[in-house]
């Protein structure tokens, strides 16, 4: 029994990470109406300086706030320089999605060169307790706790404030959204650093939680692609809920398989819903 309590709260911590990098992916996506695949190096890049920021002894929490600050502004700078020129030149999104798989080779790149290849950690006290016969770590609490309120601020944000309303607004439809007056290319770098700003979150959640490494950006938007694939790329609570299942399924398969299995796991529910269910369990909500 402890073991399978064990198992379930692990894949609620790692889904909540997933649901934080599914959420920024799923925002950028129903506003741009593109996949940004590079979203995945931008929770490597926050991790990363988070990591630098530790070891320059910046201290925990003002290292936590400037990698946000940071991560957010990268973003906006990934749209100005990367997408905002494709955008005026009426790009397809066949395009954009070309742009962001090669800027997310050139993140990758450029982290592997400025960071070296070698596997990083960030010491830190982390007591731990016991929960229903399952150990869990001080840490592993405030991930999720953190999560869950960012989350619902996330929505709360979406739904009563001008900025959210007109990013939905520009969601649903772009011609109309600017015919009341609402810049699409404003809210496009909004986004961004919205977006952004969550990885740059999960980049830190990773960084505590796990080691650094070059390729870690790849694995993050495979899960976090995978959730809101499951949960409906137009749905953005529904990205949560995927991912949260994604975390779950993964750490349940592995009480059969081998821990190697996980990103297995993750691949195959992705095909079994792009073949049976390509809009999710929420596809069409918004």
């Amino acid at each position: 029994m402890s073991d399978a309590v064990q198992l379930i709260m692990n894949g609620l911590i790692i889904g909540s990470i997933y649901a934080l990098v599914a959420t920024g992916f799923s925002l950028i996506y129903n506003v741009t109406k593109f996949v940004h695949f590079a979203h995945g190096r931008v929770v490597a890049f926050a991790a990363y300086i988070f990591y630098l920021l530790i070891k320059l002894g910046l201290g925990l929490p003002l290292s936590i706030i400037l990698t946000i600050i940071i991560a957010s502004i990268f973003g906006a700078v990934i749209d100005w320089i990367v997408y905002r020129p494709l955008r005026k030149r009426k790009a397809s999104a066949a395009v954009l999605l070309i742009a962001s798989i090669g800027l997310m080779i050139l993140l990758n790149s450029a982290i592997l060169a400025v960071a070296g290849a070698d596997v990083k950690s960030i010491p830190i006290t982390n007591p731990v307790f016991d929960v229903w016969g399952a150990r869990i770590t001080q840490l592993q609490v405030i991930i999720i706790a953190m999560v869950f309120l960012l989350l619902i601020g996330l929505y709360f944000f979406m739904k009563h404030t001008k900025l959210g309303k007109a990013m939905r607004a520009t969601a649903d439809n772009n011609a109309v959204a600017q015919t009341v007056g609402i810049n699409p290319q404003k809210m496009y770098t909004y986004v961004f650093m919205i977006g952004s700003g969550l990885a740059g979150v999960a980049g830190i959640l990773v960084g505590l939680e796990q080691n650094l490494f070059p390729e870690m950006g790849t694995s993050m938007i495979i899960k976090g692609f995978t959730g809101a694939v499951i949960g409906g790329m137009s749905s953005v609570p529904g990205s949560v809920a995927g991912s949260l299942f994604v975390g779950l399924v993964e750490n349940i398969g592995i009480w059969w398989l081998p821990s190697g299995y996980k990103d297995a796991i993750a691949f195959a529910l992705l095909f079994v819903f792009l073949l049976f269910k390509p809009k999710g369990m929420f596809g069409g909500k918004s």
